[in-house]
């Protein structure tokens, strides 16, 4: 094998910088886990996986709906006489009724407040494609958009790796629950004025990634309003637009705002979205890019060839969107689930004096845990984490690797791993917080007897463990490279 200088001189650019923020704390803690995975019976003291915004509460609803509806894969006997039309090649375009269906699943999942056409709808290879196929179109290398924090830490390998766009923080903060307003808005456009940067867009995530929060309508007409008075564009992430729990107020997309909007420039709006969340399958890959801009729609699909969405995985959530009632039962049994499981985790928390973000959306909680520095820096943010991997053996992530601006705060998933792991995940932090806050170190996780009063007792049906799949994350094809695994 070549040193590494000499396989610098080999590779290009991009196969060498270090524009893919895989030296993240957030990826630090996927290694950790890969390396000692959490087994209910085989590894009990390994890592629980709290890293991955994945969505299992309702898996048991979709495998339902596959049963029943054999016909709808061409890999049954049922569903094989459409083996041949599905397996050649289809064009750029995707299959009518697939962008049929899901142009009508997102106005589903927006209250039908609003119509998506058809048309507009362009396939990738899950949201991490669709982001970047959409910076493709709208920035040269060097070109920068705006992005309030905290923010997805993988946005710096989606949209700056091979695009070569810079990410300029829009700074929020806790003193008002991390809100974006119009001030943060103009300090960052201006910050990057007075350094020569030129801004070509504000891309947001609704509901946000990390927080697990909403953006309300008038916050929506406040960024869209900026974006086009500076003539910038305005991507919104929205792919946890059905992870809404029961109970809280209606999602808002940015297309329903659009349309109460004086003069708005609809060739600066575009939508990012994904079935990963919302419906609980990344491993399928869907991602969508939906633009009002005829000249992004047309330059998306001629990029699309290079992350299609298969046509067999077309065909069958065809048929499954089409379904009215399966969608209507699936979109309100996942929000009463994820309600429950979210309640369970944030009240466990609070029985030892940890509090969360008020939050109603998402697969995840913002928990605070400023309480538990040695002091108010990063460094002991760091020390604070690292602690928490190696002896609580809890893969949680930090908010510095999300650029949280204020240190202490942790991103925490919740939806991805089945009830008998909640339960030890929950032990677990009740023991370390309990163990800090009398001045001792955290204790090696063991087994132990369970000792949750009858609040923490789980709201739904435990379901049994499959020993199959309490491997919690996809495992990397690359040993310890998370830069490979789906979109989190």
């Amino acid at each position: 094998m070549g040193s590494m200088r000499g396989n610098h001189q080999l590779l290009s650019k991009v196969a060498t910088n270090d524009e893919h923020g895989e030296d993240s704390l957030y990826f630090d803690g996927w290694k950790a886990y890969d390396k000692n995975p959490f087994h209910l019976t085989k590894n009990p003291t390994g890592v629980i996986q709290m890293g991955l915004a994945e969505n299992q509460l309702s898996f048991d609803l979709i495998e339902k709906w596959i049963s029943k509806n054999p016909e709808a894969s061409i890999c049954t006997r049922e569903g094989v006489k459409a083996f041949r039309d599905i397996a050649i090649f289809q064009d750029y375009h995707g299959l009518p009724e697939f962008r049929n269906a899901v142009a009508k699943f997102m106005g589903r999942v927006r209250g039908d407040r609003v119509k998506f056409d058809p048309n507009r709808i362009v396939m990738s290879g899950g949201a991490t494609g669709a982001n970047e196929t959409i910076m493709f179109c709208l920035a040269d290398p060097g070109d920068a958009f705006l992005v309030p924090t905290p923010y997805y830490p993988a946005f710096d390998r989606d949209l700056r790796w091979r695009v070569g766009v810079k990410l300029l923080p829009v700074i929020c903060d806790s003193s008002n629950d991390f809100k974006i307003t119009k001030q943060a808005l103009e300090n960052a456009y201006e910050k990057a004025m007075e350094a020569n940067i030129r801004v070509k867009g504000l891309i947001i995530t609704n509901p946000s990634n990390p927080l697990g929060t909403m953006l309300d309508k008038p916050t929506l007409k406040t960024l869209v309003n900026f974006i086009n008075k500076k003539n910038i564009h305005l991507v919104c992430d929205e792919i946890y637009a059905a992870t809404i729990f029961a109970g809280a107020p209606d999602f808002v997309s940015v297309s329903e705002v659009v349309q109460e909007v004086e003069n708005c420039n609809m060739d600066l709006i575009h939508i990012v979205y994904s079935l990963s969340k919302d419906l609980g399958l990344p491993g399928f890959r869907v991602g969508i890019v939906y633009s009002y801009n005829d000249g992004v729609v047309s330059c998306a699909r001629k990029m699309s060839s290079f992350g299609l969405v298969s046509s067999q995985t077309q065909y069958m959530l065809a048929s499954m969107l089409s379904d009215d009632d399966f969608v209507e039962r699936f979109l309100s049994e996942s929000s009463r689930r994820l309600a429950n499981r979210h309640k369970l985790f944030t009240e466990g928390l609070q029985q030892v004096g940890i509090t969360c973000l008020n939050s109603n959306a998402g697969l995840f909680f913002w928990m605070d845990l400023r309480p538990l520095l040695n002091e108010p820096t990063t460094e002991a943010e760091t020390a604070l984490w690292r602690v928490i991997i190696a002896d609580v053996k809890l893969n949680v992530s930090p908010g510095s690797s999300f650029h949280c601006s204020e240190p202490g705060w942790f991103r925490v998933c919740f939806a991805n791993m089945d009830d008998p792991t909640v339960l030890v995940a929950l032990e677990r932090i009740r023991d370390f917080v309990d163990q800090k806050k009398g001045g001792g170190e955290a204790a090696p996780p063991q087994q132990k007897k369970k000792r949750w009063d009858k609040n923490l007792r789980l709201s739904f049906k435990a379901r049994i463990c499959d020993e199959s799949v309490l491997s919690l994350s996809p495992h990397s094809p690359i040993p310890h490279s998370p830069m490979v695994l789906a979109r989190t």
